[in-house]
């Protein structure tokens, strides 16, 4: 059998340019999913073709000039910035005899290590063997016959059937457990949808910020780095708007161009947050040259998950790093907020921000006055039950004078509880 390299730390990175524009990769990307993978750089070999050559991806040259290169740097591992075939990773170990892994097994790799929380860890490792049981067939060439031996002969499952077997109900198992959680997340976004809590969700491209903005915001202690894929796991935490009372701020993974299509389906219960959020916050890295094409490429992901018909409010980060541009609210042609300008870490124009959110909830609020007499004492625990109001006086035959403001879902609630009397002590709309 092939002897399998372990990886390791020093790498040998593979670039090839195509005339196609959707097969491009970037190469500054890779580079900055290897430092997040903490594997060094060693050497970078790069050449163009027009499609991928089926025994090696590039071409037979081109693959010599990867294992010199490899011989020259001692390099443990070659990783390439494209999707392999499993016989092309398979052709590629044998003749750099080294670990091949391709863009897929690299950011694979990176969630591997992120994982903090039950459900990440069960996500990651169901994404690694659907990976995985296409490439089953690499290591085990020596075990194609059926087992056997003295007593054992004849007919019987070979070894590949045996680990296929294995990998489908390990499968199935993990499948089983993440229905349980995501059982236990819908029930909390019922609870939080029951109480009418409106819920914001950060989307963006890897790295845009979005951590830093939710330690910011909620004075939480998320891990934030200035690299690829820091954020895994979701976390959910209570804000406070003024005018609009509490909301869930939800921190989600970030998204990357060709994210495999194994990460979004393994990480569905994951970005259901995004799908079931009032609003996206669509964080921006604005001082990145290839911004306009990374929000082309989260809009891409959103429309997979069914979450590009959620209203956004687009987060322009990093304005510290920008000249000449201050913070600022642009709104679209019938004046609601739809950018904020703002730096995350400096923590510049988060004021601004807090007002944009306010805007964009306010607007499924409702404000009345109300004249209330002293036989309706339940109505007014209720007002402050829901912690609505604004002002309040007495007139002088000793009604109670309340302004208010409220969700309208909970205003109609109180209007169906009082049987419709509710709108007889209104004295305006605001």
């Amino acid at each position: 059998m092939f002897d399998r390299y372990e990886a390791g730390e020093q790498a040998v990175l593979v670039h090839i340019n195509f005339s196609d524009e959707n097969s491009r990769e970037d190469l500054h990307e890779l580079q900055m999913l290897v430092s997040s993978a903490g594997v060094t750089t060693v050497d970078v070999v790069t050449g163009s073709r027009q499609t991928p050559h089926p025994k090696y991806f590039v071409g037979s040259g081109k693959a010599e000039e990867i294992a010199n290169a490899v011989r020259t740097s001692e390099a443990q591992v070659v990783i390439f910035n494209h999707a392999l075939s499993p016989s092309q990773e398979r052709n590629l170990e044998q003749l750099c005899k080294c670990k091949v892994i391709d863009r897929t097994g690299l950011i694979l790799d990176i969630f591997a290590q992120r994982a903090r929380t039950h459900e990440g860890k069960l996500q990651v490792e169901l994404a690694q063997l659907r990976h995985i049981s296409t490439r089953l067939i690499r290591g085990w060439t020596h075990l194609e016959r059926q087992k056997g031996g003295i007593g054992l002969r004849g007919p019987g499952e070979t070894q590949l059937e045996t680990d296929r077997r294995l990998l489908r109900e390990r499968i199935k198992s993990i499948l089983r457990r993440l229905g349980k959680v995501q059982k236990q997340r819908e029930q909390g976004r019922r609870a939080r949808n029951r109480a009418e809590i409106p819920t914001l969700a950060l989307v963006g491209y890897t790295n845009a910020g979005k951590s830093t903005l939710f330690n910011t915001i909620t004075q939480a202690h998320v891990y934030a780095a200035d690299q690829l894929f820091a954020t895994l796991d979701p976390t959910l935490r209570k804000i406070s708007l003024k005018d609009v009372g509490t909301a869930i701020l939800a921190d989600t993974v970030g998204f990357i161009r060709h994210l495999p299509h194994d990460l979004v389906a393994a990480f569905k219960a994951t970005l259901q947050e995004t799908q079931e959020a009032d609003i996206l916050l669509h964080v921006v890295d604005y001082s990145d040259e290839q911004h306009e094409d990374n929000i082309r490429q989260v809009d891409e992901v959103l429309a997979e998950i069914d979450a590009d018909e959620i209203p956004q409010l687009m987060i322009c980060n990093k304005i510290d790093r920008m000249e000449g541009i201050e913070p600022k609210i642009d709104r679209d042609d019938e004046g609601r907020p739809c950018r904020v300008w703002i730096s995350a870490q400096q923590g510049i124009g988060l004021d601004l921000l807090f007002d944009a959110l306010t805007e964009c909830l306010a607007q499924t609020m409702v404000q009345f006055q109300l004249r209330i007499p002293p036989k309706a004492g339940k109505l007014r625990g209720d007002l402050f039950h829901l912690d609505c109001i604004s002002d309040e006086s007495y007139a002088d035959d000793g009604d109670w004078l309340v302004s208010i403001r409220m969700p309208s879902n909970d205003w109609q609630r109180l209007v169906k509880k009082y049987d419709g009397h509710l709108n007889d002590y209104v004295v305006n709309k605001h």
